[in-house]
């Protein structure tokens, strides 16, 4: 079998990176399979220190594969923001890191009414990290307001669609929070002007990883934040919005879980706790 698939078993903090970095070298692509920019997995390297938010930790061996599969919900402009700073370190990209054009899009407007609302929760709050991530999956499960990658590469339908959405988020924002209105062209200007550099990486990630396991390479599949986070088996509702656990690998890449050889769950000597909620052993 050719998947191996890495996760925190605690609630995140485990050290996931240094282990990935560790397994990278003996697999040929490294995929990450949920989340999204709310990630921080660092890895120090002769010195010098990299944070990988969206992009797979793999990107720092030179020939490995990374993609970001379709179960992320993709930050086009924090990914550009982190490319652009692993490139200037040296490293290339090019030809080896891939996007799927199914990961659900993260918008202006589901950073800002996750902050309206985390802030209006007081110490009740869940303790996001306010990066838009849980509306990005809401959006995507209630598919009326949600927005693909494969979405940016056709300007006039995906204008046509955010001046639609922004209609009604304008509605929740200034008639039950009194906030300001976003502006629809803009956002559409700025994602469009994004989606030309994001273009050579955007692509069917799953053919993409099927294709690398029929002709023998070895997939590692990194997982971030960790198993007591799970959306289903964590400590709900303090927990994060999507499948974190092994099984999430499946849907969040469109591997079929036939192809996984191998879970590795990763520990720390101690439990510390990521955002709020219970913490048992306090």
């Amino acid at each position: 079998m050719a998947v191996t698939v890495a996760v925190g078993t605690h609630w995140g903090d485990e050290g996931k990176a240094k282990i990935v970095d560790f397994l990278a070298q003996r697999h040929d692509a490294v995929v990450r399979f949920q989340g999204g920019a709310n990630a921080g997995h660092t890895v120090i390297v002769d010195g010098k220190k990299f944070i990988f938010h969206q992009i797979p930790v793999g990107l720092i061996h030179p020939g490995k594969t990374c993609v970001v599969g379709n179960g992320v919900v993709f930050d086009p402009m924090e990914f550009l923001k982190e490319l652009d700073e692993h490139t200037s370190t040296g490293i290339d990209p090019k030809d080896r890191l891939w996007v799927s054009d199914r990961a659900a899009v993260v918008m202006p407007w589901h950073k800002r009414i996750e902050a309206i609302r985390e802030d209006a929760a007081g110490e009740g709050a869940i303790g996001t990290t306010k990066r838009g991530i849980g509306p990005t999956y809401l959006d995507k499960i209630s598919r009326e307001h949600g927005i693909r990658v494969a979405d940016l590469l056709y300007p006039k339908s995906f204008r046509d669609c955010v001046r639609a959405i922004v209609s009604d988020k304008n509605d929740v924002f200034t008639k039950v929070y009194g906030a300001e209105p976003l502006d629809a062209d803009k956002i559409a200007d700025d994602y469009l002007n994004a989606a030309e550099r994001l273009r050579p990486f955007i692509t069917n990630t799953s053919a993409l990883l099927h294709d690398m396991i029929r002709s023998g390479k070895r997939i590692l599949c990194e997982g971030a934040q960790a198993t007591l986070l799970d959306i289903d088996h964590g400590t709900y509702p303090f927990v994060t919005s999507s499948n974190t656990t092994a099984g999430g690998s499946v849907t969040g890449t469109g591997i079929g879980p036939t192809y996984i050889s191998d879970v590795v769950g990763i520990v720390k000597a101690y439990t510390s706790r990521v955002g709020n909620g219970p913490f048992p052993t306090e």
